[in-house]
């Protein structure tokens, strides 16, 4: 018998994939990320209901993205530039729009900015952390990130390509709905000091910005994988990474089937 206080795991009814519908089927880009790392999962989720197991919020981190959110707008309502943005020659201001806090998701209803993709009938959504213009009216699709590191922050390592391929799918978003969008976007960084001598009540952060050019071609291939996919009655392969390591999650799941055999076996 299962002891009290523990929530049994139960599968998802609601937002399920049913082959051959003609509503549009809504994806986030957070599952298209899980679709990238491992099909499996994102057909267990997505067509079976059944999700990974939940992780906590970062609230520490929401509550940056907040203060960022909070600056910016500050300066979106006098049409003016952030001093960080001059001090890394970018040539633009808050992006001033009536949609702005729906494209952010300020309210929590998990949307964001949509659009229907009309070769697959899926509604692709993404919630943006802040965009910036340019004089010539580009727009520039801008991420905030919060850390605490000694090491220098730089684009390169595994976990930041996954921040890239996050700015290139709403770089992606706001040009099916019309806008005009940079091809560089931005990720700016608030990098939590450690070492300072005193704590007294207060966080102080090194802010920077890292520019990167981006490319969307990969999204469209990806959506056409995804439908593909969903309509498919056959569970997928497991996801395999760079290094070709199975997908974690399943990975635990062989074990553990594995593990319960040869108990029944012994």
């Amino acid at each position: 018998m299962m002891a009290m206080g523990f929530n049994q795991y139960r599968q998802r009814q609601s937002n399920l994939y049913q082959p051959g519908s003609k509503v549009p089927f809504s994806v986030s880009r957070s599952k298209i990320d899980m679709f990238k790392d491992c099909p499996r999962c994102f057909y267990m989720d997505r067509r079976l209901g059944l999700p990974k197991p939940s992780i906590p919020g970062f609230s520490l981190n929401n509550a940056v993205d907040n203060l960022f959110k909070n600056e910016f707008d500050l300066l979106r309502k006098k049409g003016e530039s952030h001093e960080l943005m001059k001090k890394y020659k970018i040539d633009a201001i808050p992006f001033k729009h009536p949609k702005l806090s729906e494209w952010r998701d300020d309210y929590y209803r998990y949307v964001g900015a949509a659009v229907v993709h009309p070769e697959t009938n899926l509604k692709i959504t993404g919630i943006v952390d802040d965009i910036w213009q340019t004089p010539k009216e580009e727009l520039l699709i801008v991420d905030y990130k919060s850390t605490s590191t000694t090491k220098e922050i730089n684009l390169n390592d595994k976990w930041k390509k996954g921040y890239k391929h996050q700015i290139e799918l709403y770089q992606w978003i706001f040009r099916q709905l019309g806008f005009k969008v940079s091809d560089t976007g931005y990720i700016v960084y608030a990098n939590g000091r450690r070492n300072n001598p005193r704590f007294d009540a207060k966080l102080e952060f090194d802010l920077t910005i890292h520019p990167f050019k981006g490319s969307d071609s990969w999204v469209e291939p990806v959506l056409k994988d995804i439908k593909d996919c969903l309509e498919s009655d056959e569970l997928p392969n497991p996801g395999v990474d760079e290094e070709g390591n199975m997908c974690e999650h399943c990975a635990y799941k062989k074990a553990s089937a594995e593990k319960v055999a040869q108990m029944k076996r012994a």
